[in-house]
């Protein structure tokens, strides 16, 4: 158990070491920025999965909570530039985590009297209420235009003004690193376990006398609690919170995160944070079909990775420990063309009918890969059908090799740990 413990302080450690080392390797503005995006949308995605991987509980509203701590936190900050608190940027997100709670409370005692799929549908016609409220009562919502604030008028300490980006990064960082290790503590808690048993069997929990409906209640709260943190860092980064926050778009957005992170391990959502982060900034640069890819993405994952990117990198730990990620190897290189092949086929395919759908009146010359050709030129069809073709039958003649090579070394993994 002590051992056990040390290892976890050292994780925590490297993360820490990571999240400071982070800007001096990645020095530019764009990557600061990027990464201080990633830093709230970790908290966001670990705040939903509370509710679906933790408890079993499928939101379509979870932004609701997110939206109104950037709400609230926007207020306060503008409360405090007109010089009528001394309170210091560092604290501000607490204003939103608790403005997420006490939203949470609000709505959660009624939306947690039911689970599954009435649950899912009382999130999301709570998501739309709120969405619905944002452009009818403009003096709290600020209308289209949302509510714009300063981050620099607050309390000043030790002259950090929280001007410069660089600065706004490791305010977001420490808060990220601060929450993620408390709904990391939350899941080794008995409540924790119990939110578990609630998702795995709510039926025996509440036979052996606990209450369904309060445990996934508190989870709820807790939840909205670190959806609100996530959202006063947004409003703080940004400067300006709008209506489109509360939509029904960051609610879609946070169950991608979480379900192609993965939402069984605590890593998973982490993955997916930074992963979709990364992708909706860098791919949107060249490509205005970048949703596209995500959407993509989000099935094949669900249909072939249902344990999530996570869950992959997670299978393959075993084989690490006993020093067996060698003997798969040789069957990962062969089913690495074909799926290089079903991945141009896939690029081409949404490149060129982007093209000719969106930008038709840019002509059918088009560039994909460093390589122009005519997006009506039958050669450029029958190429993708061809590749999808050879893809789909390569990759059928070469998986039945990469499973029993996996399962192979999983097995000699076992007998090994089990000496």
């Amino acid at each position: 158990m002590i051992a056990e413990r040390h290892r976890h302080l050292l994780l925590w450690a490297a993360a820490a070491l990571v999240m400071v080392a982070l800007p001096l390797v990645f020095s530019s503005g764009a990557s600061i920025t990027m990464m201080s995006l990633m830093g709230f949308a970790i908290i966001f995605a670990l705040s939903y999965n509370m509710l679906l991987g933790q408890t079993g509980m499928l939101s379509f509203g979870h932004a609701v909570y997110y939206g109104l701590g950037g709400f609230l936190t926007a207020h306060a900050l503008n409360v405090i530039g007109s010089g009528k608190w001394p309170v210091p940027l560092p604290v501000l997100p607490l204003v939103g985590g608790l403005a997420g709670l006490s939203f949470a409370i609000i709505f959660g005692w009624v939306s947690t009297k039911r689970a599954g799929t009435a649950f899912a549908m009382i999130s999301l016609g709570i998501g739309e209420l709120v969405a619905a409220c944002s452009l009818i009562l403009r003096g709290f919502f600020g209308g289209e235009g949302g509510i714009s604030t300063s981050r620099t008028s607050t309390l000043r300490l030790f002259g950090i003004s929280f001007g410069p980006q660089i600065q706004v990064y490791y305010l977001i960082a420490a808060w990220c690193l601060l929450c993620m290790a408390a709904m990391y503590a939350f899941t080794r808690t008995p409540l924790g376990r119990m939110c578990n048993a609630v998702r795995e069997n709510p039926e025996r929990a509440e036979f052996i006398g606990y209450s369904t409906q309060m445990v996934r209640f508190i989870a709820f709260c807790a939840s909205g609690f670190f959806a609100g943190v996530a959202g006063g860092l947004a409003a703080i980064h940004y400067e300006i919170v709008t209506s489109s926050i509360v939509g029904a778009v960051p609610s879609g957005y946070v169950l991608l995160m979480a379900y192609i992170g993965g939402v069984a391990f605590f890593i998973g959502p982490i993955i997916g944070a930074v992963l979709m982060t990364a992708l909706q900034i860098s791919l949107s640069d060249y490509t205005g079909a970048w949703s596209l890819y995500v959407g993509l993405m989000f099935v094949v994952v669900v249909m072939y990775a249902p344990w999530g990117l996570g869950g992959l990198l997670l299978m393959h730990q075993p084989l690490l420990a006993a020093g067996l990620l060698k003997r798969i190897g040789p069957a990962y290189a062969r089913a690495a063309p074909p799926v290089v092949m079903l991945a141009a086929a896939v690029v081409l395919l949404v490149e060129t009918a982007h093209h000719l759908l969106v930008k038709a009146v840019e002509g059918s010359a088009m560039r994909v890969f460093w390589v122009s050709y005519d997006a009506k030129s039958p050669l450029v069809w029958g190429l993708i059908v061809l590749l999808f073709g050879a893809g789909i039958w390569a990759l059928r003649r070469v998986m039945p090799g990469v499973s029993d090579a996996y399962h192979a070394a999983a097995q000699e993994a076992q007998r090994l740990r089990s000496r």
